[in-house]
């Protein structure tokens, strides 16, 4: 004969049921555990206004002055009579002629009008000149450089020739002198605008009594034109002692 079991007895039968039950529990009561947070009073006092304690602003009063309104403009003063002017001088009046043309007027022909070239007065530095200007006694040189460096030489000679040296020292100068002087070589050929600075005007008036006895030479050209060069020249010398 077989023992009977009793299915009520049988304690396995809802095993799962209590582990999730007993897991949900768990879970619950760790969570309360993790947020449960505890505060100090003094922590979270935040205190009460008083009122009372605050000082009351005192505002003061204040008088405002009472500006009276301007008075108003006098009226206008109306003349006693008023005297009315007979105009009895006659006045001329002025006819404007029309200036437009009749077509039946006759229109005269105009001739043709010449309108004359003006010519620049052109300067180009003697270093860049295309044409240099030949002093008299270089025109057998070939060449634009040696044109160049004959016309120096030639002048050079030419002022060291008519300078007066003894000027220096007759008036009480010593030592080496330097005259730098500047002039200009027309599109003519002459000379023209002579400037000179030395340390006394003596030397300065020399300078230029000497530069104007330049002959006369053939100008310079720039592109087949007569054009003006400039041209500087230094005159050093040693006023003897």
């Amino acid at each position: 004969m077989e023992p009977k079991k009793n299915v009520k007895a049988d304690v396995s039968r809802n095993s799962s049921l209590y582990f999730a039950v007993g897991m949900v529990l768990m879970l619950a009561l760790t969570y309360m555990t993790i947020n449960y947070k505890t505060y100090e009073k003094e922590a979270i006092d935040i205190g009460q206004l008083d009122l009372d304690a605050l000082d009351e602003e005192e505002i003061p009063i204040t008088n405002q002055e009472i500006i009276p309104p301007p008075p108003p403009p006098p009226p206008p003063v109306v003349p006693e009579e008023i005297e009315i002017v007979e105009d009895e001088k006659e006045i001329e009046e002025t006819v404007i002629e029309s200036t437009e043309t009749d077509q039946e007027e006759e229109i005269v022909e105009v001739e043709e009008v010449e309108v004359e070239e003006v010519e620049e007065d052109i300067e180009v530095p003697f270093a860049v000149i295309e044409n240099v200007p030949i002093f008299p006694g270089c025109e057998r040189e070939k060449g634009n450089n040696a044109k160049k460096q004959c016309m120096s030489d030639k002048i050079s000679k030419f002022v060291n020739k008519k300078f007066n040296t003894d000027l220096a020292s007759d008036l009480g100068l010593s030592g080496r002198q330097r005259i730098n002087v500047i002039f200009k070589i027309d599109k003519t050929g002459n000379i023209i605008g002579i400037q000179a600075r030395a340390p006394h005007p003596g030397l300065e008036k020399e300078a230029k009594r000497v530069i104007g006895l330049l002959p006369k030479m053939k100008p310079g050209k720039q592109r087949g034109k007569a054009v003006t060069v400039p041209y500087s020249l230094p005159i050093l010398f040693q006023v003897q002692d």
